[in-house]
């Protein structure tokens, strides 16, 4: 099923990520999917009987709605559609493979992109475009992806991975507290507000951080 995403698997991403975020010596990860495919969104074979496959209050995998405090880097292999695209705007950057496809149809099944697709697609890419995709449903490739600022990097297809990891290199060689209150910031100002984002900053203790200007 290319990697649909189950109850099963929802949880253990979710344990994964709450690691991740609890182990000091962690500092960035990587988010992909095996077998040379990123995720084809929920199982529907499954859906009958075990549902959304959300964890708590933290969306789908545990990760659309979850307030993640480091950085989360998604390597795209093949394609990302549905809740597996919502996987990857959850991220905070994204590499794709040259083939890879991003899609949201959950249109087509008459149904809405409500684990982050509608809510963030619009802010990440031109907004037309966003619309085209959330209302036909149909495919982008990763260069236009890349072209509209949608993915941060196009890496050879099986080598979005190490991509990845060279821009986790780039990111864990900085002061860990730094990286993650611009994160925090920058996430909140996307997400909910720029006046939200100048009290985050106000909060810092300045003892920790200085701010040219």
């Amino acid at each position: 099923m290319r990697n649909a995403l189950d109850v099963t698997t929802a949880q253990a991403l979710d344990g994964a990520l709450t690691q991740f975020c609890r182990d000091p010596e962690l500092r960035a990860a990587v988010l992909t999917g095996a077998g040379g495919y990123f995720c084809s969104g929920m199982d529907l074979k499954k859906f009958p009987t075990d549902g959304v496959p959300a964890v708590g209050g933290r969306g789908l995998g545990g990760l659309t709605r979850a307030h993640l405090t480091k950085p989360l880097i998604a390597a795209v292999e093949g394609a990302a559609v549905g809740g597996g695209m919502e996987l990857a705007l959850s991220c905070d950057l994204i590499v794709a493979g040259t083939s890879a496809l991003f899609a949201l149809p959950e249109v087509s099944r008459g149904l809405i992109a409500a684990e982050g697709g509608a809510a963030r697609l619009p802010a990440r890419f031109p907004y037309h475009l966003a619309m085209e995709m959330l209302l036909t449903g149909e495919p982008v490739d990763a260069a236009s992806a890349a072209r509209h600022g949608l993915v941060n990097k196009i890496a050879e297809d099986g080598t979005a991975v190490e991509t990845a990891l060279e821009l986790a290199s780039l990111i864990t060689r900085h002061p860990q507290e730094a990286v993650q209150a611009a994160r925090a910031m920058a996430r909140t100002a996307h997400e909910v507000g720029p006046a939200a984002a100048w009290r985050l900053q106000d909060a810092v203790s300045p003892s920790s951080f200085s701010t040219l200007g």
